[in-house]
């Protein structure tokens, strides 16, 4: 008998990865997807734990979940991911709807867990951390569809900085043996990916066991995945300035496939706000290293990620911020204020940042922020570039993909352009993305 699950993801581009692989997990016992919670008998919400506010969006999410699973015989809901694993004991007290809770590193128990609760064995929560590579008792990725694909090549992070939840949501730092990923990766370009995003908490720290015994780093990993038949572009994402080596940096400027955009956070241009943050580099450190990188290729554009309002943070600590984003310049950035997260170091700190000003310094950072990512959107106009379609436009006749320096383009043409590669003369850009014109098709 075919039953529907239906798979509500929140938050990253991993969380995106891991509700993929839920769904691949259960498609051998008879699930197949549902677009809707009303035409599913599983509903599983896959949250995310890293901004204000998360778990009271989950809460709300299971209330309406409650009523519907009332009026539908033999309905389940599970909660996964990392308000799951932070909260799972509060899930159980205040959800008594939810049959399951399961963190990101036990989903591939789901099978056993629902097979357990129809033997009648009542709630089943899984927050662990095994010792067992969960990866290695996953089913082979097969749902996944698309040119533009994600691909988690490691998990967790060491690095324990005073704002963040993740390593205590997701565990220390683990990575992929280098087999399994290149195994994953020629599967994804059989079925019709063209272009692979490396996803991890802090993916330049991966280092595991290559097919020659040896360690592998991400740079051995790239060039690995780089000589795959059929995969034109990859790219990784989230990094730490600490673990950007040598042989990454060199990476980018002689590895083709490797596109020239770079999500590296920086969090503050303050030395005194980094050191509180245990980020463990300078400002100027973080210069320097976008120095070597620009060297090493240089059309390289930078994405970082920002926070305002953290807990001591002068007028001057945000003045040395700004000035950061003004010397280096970036062609996108995810910003936000400050938000105590229960549990971090941070939360207890003194002097919080009232909310005003928080919202001040936000405003500011974003028009800069804004003003120079449109900036670099325009100064593309006349140029031709590579662009890998991977959608239809907004519009009807248009079709759209991804620059290589992962800007939004649209341009009139068939859906038949769509998995391929085709070069695009750029007419016009605004601050979130490029229009252009076919100059020619070309198979990359």
């Amino acid at each position: 008998m075919t039953r529907k699950v239906h798979i509500k993801t929140y938050g990253c581009q991993m969380n995106v990865y891991d509700s993929q692989r839920m769904a691949d997990v259960l498609a051998p016992i008879g699930y197949a997807t549902a677009d809707t919670p009303e035409g599913a008998d599983l509903v599983i919400l896959n949250t995310c734990h890293i901004r204000e506010k998360a778990a009271d969006k989950v809460y709300s999410e299971l209330g309406r979940l409650a009523k519907l699973k009332a009026a539908k015989d033999g309905m389940m809901i599970a909660v996964a991911g990392c308000v799951a694993q932070a909260e799972g004991a509060e899930i159980s007290r205040r959800a008594p709807a939810v049959d399951i809770v399961v963190g990101p590193q036990a989903y591939h128990r789901l099978p056993q867990m629902i097979a357990e609760i129809h033997r009648g064995a009542g709630r089943r929560l899984d927050t662990e951390f095994p010792a067992l590579d969960k990866f290695d008792a996953l089913p082979a990725a097969s749902g996944a569809t698309g040119p533009a694909r994600f691909l988690t090549v490691q998990e967790g992070c060491d690095k324990f900085c005073t704002f963040c939840v993740v390593p205590y949501t997701r565990g220390a730092e683990y990575s992929r043996r280098a087999a399994s990923i290149i195994a994953e990766a020629r599967n994804m370009v059989a079925t019709g990916a063209r272009e692979i995003t490396l996803l991890g908490q802090n993916v330049n720290a991966y280092s595991a066991e290559g097919p020659d015994g040896k360690d592998w780093g991400l740079a051995r990993l790239i060039r690995a995945l780089a000589e795959i038949d059929g995969l034109a572009r990859i790219r990784y994402t989230t990094s730490h300035p600490r673990d950007m080596g040598d042989d990454l940096i060199a990476a980018h400027g002689e590895v083709p496939a490797l596109m020239p955009f770079l999500h590296l956070p920086v969090q503050s241009g303050s030395d005194k706000i980094l050191d509180a943050m245990n980020r463990k580099h300078t400002a100027d450190e973080y210069r320097r290293l976008i120095d070597r990188l620009r060297h090493a290729r240089a059309d390289l554009a930078l994405s970082s990620d920002f926070i305002v309002g953290f807990p001591g943070e002068s007028d001057a600590d945000f003045a040395a911020t700004m000035q950061l984003i003004r010397d280096v310049g970036f062609v996108q950035a995810f910003s936000f204020k400050y938000s105590r997260r229960p549990g971090t170091p941070a939360s207890a700190m003194p002097k919080q940042i009232a909310e005003p000003a928080k919202d001040a310094r936000l405003q500011e950072l974003q028009e800069e922020l804004f003003r120079q990512q449109t900036a670099f959107n325009l100064s593309l106009t006349g140029q031709t570039l590579p662009v890998l379609f991977d959608r239809p436009g907004r519009n009807p006749g248009q079709v759209a993909g991804r620059s290589p320096f992962l800007q939004s383009v649209h341009v009139t043409g068939p859906l038949s352009l769509i998995g391929s590669v085709a070069m695009v003369e750029i007419t016009g850009g605004s601050q979130n993305s490029l229009g252009g014109q076919l100059a020619h098709a070309e198979a990359a």
